[in-house]
């Protein structure tokens, strides 16, 4: 199976942004993870992109319980894991680059600053310049998340400047209707492809109200899907999101209608260059 034949399925189960008494079925606890992503794995799901909560359910980037986090799923699941170095937009850059020592199977490399909603989420291109390069030696895969049309000239630059990625391919999300990013439709998805490097695969994630027309438009122009309760807690117009597990299998539903099944985790280590737990383990760090 190859990228133009199968879909890449990421799902984003939590997120930073909300809060565990205003989404109560939101996954925030490691068993509450876990068990999300053992069931998103069942309905199509290769890889979970994960932000992790503290003890009161609060964003943070505690490298030990990223270890554990990165551990577990590791060992109860065939996910390739892939941390966020985004973290919550408060976070600073030391902590968003510690993320890397929990030595995770991917990690986003957000392309550049954006307007996040009432906040601003900052990436300073010294930061890009050392996410790429950390994750280089160590092993491990970016995912380039571009929130803005302008994010992907930053790409080509860096690519230019300091060379591919580790894994040698280049893959994109593309975060379609952030307030104050790149608006979630599919005129701005076409504008985009235009600027993606050579030989790169993509993936879209539309937030909010815009999550289905981003998925339609991706899966119809060969694209990747993240879907997940980060981006989106309705599933239709007045009805929530029962979990995770839903929206993965509508997703993976829609991947199948549009004769591209979901592609297996060990397929999409090999289309993305992710090395096994060996492999990484053997980096020095």
């Amino acid at each position: 199976m190859s990228p133009s034949t199968g879909t890449i399925i990421t799902v984003a189960p939590t997120g930073a942004e909300h809060a565990k008494a205003d989404v109560p079925n939101l996954p925030v606890t490691l068993e509450e993870l876990v068990s999300t992503a053992q069931d998103c794995e069942r309905v199509g799901a290769a890889m979970i992109h994960v932000h992790i909560r503290g003890a009161e359910a609060q964003p943070t980037l505690d490298l030990a319980r990223l270890k554990d986090t990165v551990a577990a799923l590791r060992e109860q699941t065939n996910l390739i894991v892939q941390l966020s170095t985004g973290g919550a937009v408060t976070d600073p850059e030391s902590d968003r680059l510690r993320v890397l020592d929990a030595l995770p199977d991917s990690a986003s490399c957000t392309m550049g600053t954006v307007n996040f909603g009432d906040d601003v989420f900052h990436n300073r291109w010294e930061f890009i310049v050392e996410l790429h390069q950390r994750m280089r030696e160590r092993g491990i895969v970016p995912e380039y998340e571009i929130f803005d049309l302008g994010q992907l000239a930053s790409l080509h630059r860096l690519l230019d400047k300091h060379g591919l990625p580790a894994g040698g391919h280049v893959h994109v999300d593309l975060v379609m209707g952030v307030p104050g990013g790149m608006p979630g439709d599919t005129e701005t998805l076409v504008a985009a492809l235009r600027m993606i490097p050579p030989g790169a695969t993509f993936s879209a994630t539309g937030i909010g109200r815009t999550s289905l027309p981003v998925m339609l438009a991706s899966l119809s122009a060969g694209g990747h899907l993240r879907v997940g309760m980060e981006d989106t807690i309705t599933y239709a117009r007045g009805e929530r999101v029962r979990d995770n597990a839903q929206l993965v299998a509508r997703a993976a539903g829609l991947a199948k209608i549009s004769q591209r099944p979901p592609m297996p985790a060990d397929v999409v280590r090999e289309v993305l260059g992710v090395k096994g737990e060996k492999g990484l383990a053997d980096v020095a760090v």
